[in-house]
């Protein structure tokens, strides 16, 4: 029995496989999720859990050297919040985000219901 960190046996073993620069993309409700790239679908009921919970709890677990974002992100809510936990950001189209998901090793999905709260985070080293 884990004693603290992510429960989710699917999501725990899914984020010990990732190596440095691996990108997860950590998405919305309404993100298109792409074919092929493994899902850890989170979302019970629009905002159960919140983008920034499940950011919160992979920032404990992990660790991201930066993130991509959505341009539009930059005068929403999930701006603000990535702002406050990154300070390298990479801003692109959201339609190139979408491309960009493609790429991910992993794709969680939130049950967040705001625009434009998704993030590329790339994975660094601990050491």
């Amino acid at each position: 029995m884990k004693r603290r960190g992510i429960l989710n046996a699917d999501l725990s073993g899914a984020l010990a496989r990732l190596g440095h620069t691996d990108i997860v993309l950590l998405a919305d409700c309404g993100m298109p999720i792409p074919a092929g790239v493994p899902v850890i679908d989170l979302a019970l009921v629009h905002g159960v859990p919140r983008f920034e919970q499940v950011l919160d709890a992979l920032l404990e677990e992990m660790v991201f050297q930066s993130c991509v974002v959505a341009e539009e992100a930059k005068t929403a809510p999930a701006g603000v919040w990535l702002a406050d936990r990154f300070d390298a950001i990479e801003y692109i189209s959201h339609a190139e985000l979408k491309d960009l998901s493609a790429s991910a090793k992993l794709f969680i999905r939130s049950g967040e219901a705001t625009p434009f709260a998704n993030a590329a985070l790339v994975c660094g080293v601990s050491f």
